[in-house]
């Protein structure tokens, strides 16, 4: 039976939910005129007014925002209330030494923790589950966030955070955990773990996982799931808009459900800015329409995927995204070549031999671009001959260049010899700009 944590918001008709985004877009919008200069001046230059907004589409007219906007900006000047209204901030790295802040009102966290829960139920969870979550506590919106929604729906909430994986793996076979939050990569080192210590699936009581913060593919959900034991569900967000649970999968796997009350979802794209025909893949596009005090129209999150307004099996009126195939700001071009990884993770896992810890190195030699990608491999592999450790890097190889149309250098390592990661795992090494 399908469970639903906020059953009549859930199954709103389609003109229901346009309705609620219209209403909070015109409030929005005359919010962050009147409160949020940055955001004045840019609506002033297009020639855009609170009053030009007289239906859902109208949206399109209004300015795009971008990571700049927000490096430009910092620490607060987005913010649309008083500091003294704001109870809580999160930061996300950047690049450039400052990181993106974003501010919570008590309403901002109570909305948050609503829509986190709506997610947990969809993968079956209730008061009566015990929900480990370990993703990493702190200025990243992860570990609270999965926290706070898991405490919301009266489930026992076991905040074990990232690292000591020994530990986690002892409290989730003594407490009987049934849902584990974290990353993909943290799963996947969870399992391996657990091989070493001796335990297998059966040890544990585990029903679902609720695995985000990185990208990952089909591949290595099947990889989780088959370790584990467990149904492995996506859920996106992005400390810019909110955190984890702006997304999630139904039962369906068939794309991730967006919260539309809250948040309004395009695909524009991500060259143009344009909208792009319905089904087609760009850039995904979010505004925060019931956020207070760090509100955000029209948001790029160079996330690369489709939309998908459909009836779900579920019962789920919300629109679906695809798994973002990418982001635009992840994207490798490699002599010409535009190369995502989890593309070549998808490849790597079809190759039974093949662990599921790999990095990829980019580099820059007399002036031509080079791919090469470490892989871990079974002891097996090791042991054999040179002639069979060649066959298999040919094969490897010959996959990958398939997919994507390019050659890549294949480097077979130990077993253990790529960094394991507790987080977001570092997928690839571009080495490029170094050598500029």
């Amino acid at each position: 039976m399908e469970k639903f944590w906020n059953k009549h918001v859930e199954t709103m008709n389609r003109e229901q939910i346009r309705e609620t985004q219209f209403d909070k877009l015109k409030a929005l919008v005359t919010n962050i005129y009147t409160n949020v200069p940055y955001y004045r001046d840019k609506m002033q230059v297009l020639g855009i007014y609170p009053g030009d907004i007289k239906t859902l589409d109208d949206l399109s007219s209004l300015p795009f925002t971008t990571k700049q906007d927000l490096r430009d900006t910092y620490p607060f000047g987005l913010f649309a209330v008083p500091m003294e209204q704001i109870v809580r901030l999160h930061a996300s790295s950047g690049t450039t030494g400052k990181p993106t802040v974003v501010g919570y009102t008590r309403r901002d966290i109570e909305m948050w923790e609503e829509c986190m829960a709506r997610c947990l139920a969809m993968e079956g969870a209730d008061k009566s589950s015990r929900v480990q979550v370990s993703y990493g506590y702190g200025l990243f919106t992860g570990g609270l966030g999965a926290h706070y929604g898991a405490e919301k729906m009266g489930a026992v909430t076991i905040p074990a955070s990232s690292g000591n994986t020994q530990r986690q793996i002892m409290m989730m076979i003594d407490f009987g955990v049934t849902h584990l939050c974290c990353t993909p990569s943290y799963a996947m080192n969870i399992a391996e773990v657990m091989q070493e210590m001796g335990h297998t699936k059966d040890d544990f009581k585990l029903i679902s996982g609720c695995f985000g913060a990185e990208p990952w593919s089909d591949s290595m959900r099947s990889e989780i799931e088959n370790r584990l034991g467990l149904h492995a569900y996506d859920i996106y967000g992005l400390s810019e808009i909110m955190g984890p649970s702006v997304s999630h999968e139904c039962r369906y796997q068939n794309g991730l459900h967006i919260w539309e009350d809250n948040f309004i979802a395009e695909i524009t794209n991500p060259d143009t800015g344009l909208p792009v025909k319905p089904g087609e893949s760009g850039d995904l596009v979010i505004t925060t329409i019931n956020k207070e005090g760090f509100p955000l129209i029209r948001y790029k999150t160079r996330d690369i995927c489709t939309l998908n307004y459909e009836p779900c099996g579920c019962g789920r009126t919300h629109v679906r995204m695809s798994k973002p195939a990418g982001r635009t700001d992840d994207m490798l071009i490699i002599r010409g070549v535009n190369v995502f990884p989890s593309q070549i993770e998808s490849v790597l896992l079809s190759i039974s031999e093949i662990q599921p810890h790999y990095q990829i190195i980019v580099d820059r030699i007399n002036n031509s671009d080079t791919l090469t990608i470490e892989i871990e491999i079974d002891e097996s592999i090791f042991s054999d001959d040179i002639k069979g450790i060649e066959d298999f890097q040919k094969t490897a190889g010959n996959k990958i260049n398939s997919v994507l149309g390019i050659n890549a250098k294949i480097r077979l390592v130990e077993p253990k010899s790529i960094p394991r990661s507790e987080g977001k795992a570092k997928r690839v090494i571009d080495r490029r700009s170094l050598n500029v």
